[in-house]
């Protein structure tokens, strides 16, 4: 089911171009990252940026609904087709992370996969996120972050962010520290793993981190 809301569309060139790369991304090892991120997700999903529904098939049986917000109405059409193969529910759902169609408290997990780094608000990306979740609820996230301070690659990303990178890469900014930004946001991560991906291919992009994070339960 795809559910229509007004939304902005700013990158529909950079849309078209991540659903030809993705695939590629993922014979290299992106799928066992996405796989690696969902492995026991239960309950109620909202996953934001959910791009064009590559996450959709790596879902486990314990999860019995995921609302996928999309704004990019290629990407949505692309995500809306996996959606209908998918063995567990998935409505699709236009809409920003910035500002979720999603009841308060309303969600067992929220899964954010390689969107932390073009959200306009990453601050309030992660508020929203807090919001819809449950107390104790978890925030899933697979993505790409700022290296190691003093690092060259750190250099190349501060170069990259402050030049053509996120003009060409639909919103990109890659030297944000993702984890701050979680932790300032009320939430509490509870397994973190930096890595580079692709391995051996230099890019501004490479730093990558999967972990999980709980909503703080207030005392």
């Amino acid at each position: 089911m795809v559910v229509a809301m007004r939304t902005k569309n700013a990158h529909p060139v950079f849309a078209r171009v991540y659903a030809r790369l993705r695939p590629m991304l993922d014979r290299q090892g992106a799928a066992e990252h996405r796989a690696r991120l969902l492995s026991g997700t239960a309950g109620q999903v909202v996953e934001v940026g959910a791009g064009d529904g590559a996450n959709f098939a790596h879902y486990p049986p314990a999860v019995t609904g995921v609302v996928a917000i999309e704004p990019d109405p290629f990407l949505r059409a692309e995500a809306a087709r996996r959606a209908s193969e998918s063995e567990v529910q998935v409505d699709v759902v236009d809409g920003c992370a910035e500002r979720l169609p999603v009841a308060d408290g309303s969600a067992d997990a929220v899964v954010m996969s390689l969107v932390l780094c073009s959200v306009t608000d990453q601050a309030a990306a992660l508020a929203e996120a807090r919001r819809v979740l449950r107390p104790g609820g978890q925030l899933q996230f697979y993505e790409h972050v700022a290296a190691l301070p003093g690092t060259r690659l750190a250099g190349v990303q501060r170069i990259a962010d402050a030049t053509v990178w996120p003009w060409l890469m639909g919103g990109c900014h890659v030297g944000r520290d993702t984890a701050a930004a979680i932790t300032a946001a009320g939430f509490v991560i509870e397994e973190l793993d930096r890595f580079d991906f692709p391995p051996g291919q230099p890019s501004p992009a490479a730093s990558h981190m999967i972990g999980r994070a709980v909503r703080e339960v207030p005392a």
